[in-house]
């Protein structure tokens, strides 16, 4: 079975069929969704959604493209929100945080405030992060060696193989999905067949990066095994050592998600 670790069920492009996208995938053989939060607008979406959803769980966590809009009261929300999730088998970690430097107009000051505190959270409650880390790996690694975070995922990793290198030094896992399936895609490509199996998990980022076969439209989590036998024909391997590989994968990266049942 697949996990896909990072998909953004609750978004608005799956309101008219959630529920049949996510039906569609646990049928295409995709036992897990991970459905991290990114605003404190959401924590309680995420948090309903999957727990009615078979095979979902959720992260919570301030997004940095939501700092603008986040306030510093937020940080209280999430800490409470987190302590009230410790005993729901549902929850994995915190989630999405990181630094962008890819949009233009974000405020650093800003994002590394948010980021920084939420390093400290993980920290605190000893839980793993999610990391997006656009055009941001150096930095974003540079705060998870400060507070000694030693688990999670770098969230759709497309850094130089000596940054990969440093995420996994500091143990954790990278994320990559439908942008390797792209030919031009030739450093992510690269990255997915020299790296160590153990270091990778398969994501969606759904509703977003979508596969080549489909360019342009909506990605759905159902689309996992179809990356996953785009990155087992990369490496040579059999679609299902690769499936069997990333999902242990993910559970050393989320080691909560064992908690829960399918």
């Amino acid at each position: 079975m697949w996990i896909d670790t990072h998909c953004h069920l609750d978004a608005a492009e799956f309101d008219l069929d959630r529920d049949a996208v996510a039906d569609a995938a646990y049928a295409a053989g995709v036992s897990r969704i991970v459905i991290p939060a990114v605003a404190r607008s959401n924590f309680a979406q995420v948090r309903a959604l999957a727990h009615r959803t078979r095979g979902a769980v959720y992260a919570l966590g301030i997004h940095p493209l939501f700092t603008p809009q986040a306030q510093d009261a937020d940080l209280d929300v999430l800490r409470h929100e987190i302590e009230a999730s410790l005993t729901d088998p549902r929850f994995v970690g915190i989630g999405e945080i990181g630094l962008d430097y890819f949009v233009l107009g974000l405020d650093d000051a800003r994002q590394q405030f948010f980021y920084q505190a939420q390093l400290a959270l993980a920290g605190r409650f000893d839980l793993p992060v999610i990391c997006h880390v656009r055009k941001s790996q150096d930095q974003v690694l540079k705060g998870l060696r400060q507070h000694q975070v030693q688990r999670g995922i770098a969230h759709a990793f497309n850094g130089s193989f000596q940054q990969a290198q440093g995420y996994l030094d500091q143990g954790l896992h990278l994320g990559f999905g439908g942008n390797l399936t792209f030919e031009r895609a030739r450093q992510i490509r690269r990255l997915a067949l020299q790296l160590p199996l153990d270091a990778l998990v398969i994501e969606t980022d759904a509703p977003d990066i979508s596969p080549a076969w489909l360019y342009r439209q909506r990605n759905t989590p159902d689309q996992v095994p179809a990356i996953g036998a785009c990155l087992a024909q990369l490496r040579n391997l059999d679609p299902m050592t690769l499936a069997l590989g990333t999902s242990a994968n993910a559970l050393a990266a989320l080691p909560r998600l064992a908690l829960s049942s399918a």
